[in-house]
């Protein structure tokens, strides 16, 4: 049974976290605020809730889904080997909303979808969010909507577009930013902005010392 919790009210939130957590780890799908858009969430290494996400998205496996952080240091237990200029944006920007493409560490037991050794990292800056992440650990996390249509920035349009497939929606009003995260590709010879969202291409280069037309190329 779908339950719907106010996080603004400080009663609530507590249990609201508390059941959202249990949602997750019983690998059902929640979904939670962040300062971009909502997130449709699912344990990141429970490959069927995984899969559930993406039915839930009428989404396939070549879009594979990024996973929300709760820490700065989670992510050395995730990626092969972090680069130089992932600290760099990663000391600049996070939390917030720049997602980084990153080579994951071939150890991890977990499927995403057919990313090629690849992870899509983000941590968020939205209290929530970054609760319900420190008490489960790294989520599979995508934009909380059908594919296709718009992004929710709020859990009563998540609702109106997913339903009952989510066990769990975590109400914090309207998403701050109302917009996806700039997401910066590092797998490859030199970083690539690969989507410009709150965080411009110009203030990437500033950090990394580099131009714009060489992140956009």
């Amino acid at each position: 049974m779908t339950q719907v919790f106010d996080c603004a009210d400080a009663s609530q939130r507590v249990n609201a976290i508390a059941a959202a957590a249990a949602a997750v780890k019983s690998g059902r799908l929640v979904v939670m605020p962040t300062d971009t858009v909502y997130g449709i969430g699912a344990d990141a290494f429970d490959s069927a809730a995984v899969a559930s996400l993406l039915a839930a998205k009428g989404r396939g496996r070549d879009m594979p889904v990024g996973v929300l952080v709760g820490s700065w240091h989670t992510i050395d237990g995730l990626v092969y080997s972090v680069p130089h200029s992932a600290r760099e944006l990663i000391r600049a920007f996070w939390p917030g909303a720049l997602s980084l493409v990153v080579q994951q560490a071939p150890s991890l037991q977990w499927d995403l979808g057919d990313a090629r050794g690849t992870v899509m990292l983000r941590m968020p800056m939205h209290p929530v969010a970054i609760e319900l992440l420190r008490e489960v650990g790294p989520m599979a996390v995508s934009s909380a909507n059908i594919s296709g249509r718009p992004a929710a920035t709020s859990a009563e349009e998540a609702q109106r577009q997913l339903g009952d497939l989510v066990e769990v929606y975590l109400d914090a009003g309207t998403s701050p930013e109302q917009s996806a995260s700039t997401i910066v590709d590092l797998t490859g010879p030199t970083p690539r902005v690969l989507r410009e969202g709150p965080i411009s291409t110009a203030a990437i280069a500033a950090v990394l010392g580099t131009d714009t037309a060489s992140l956009t190329a």
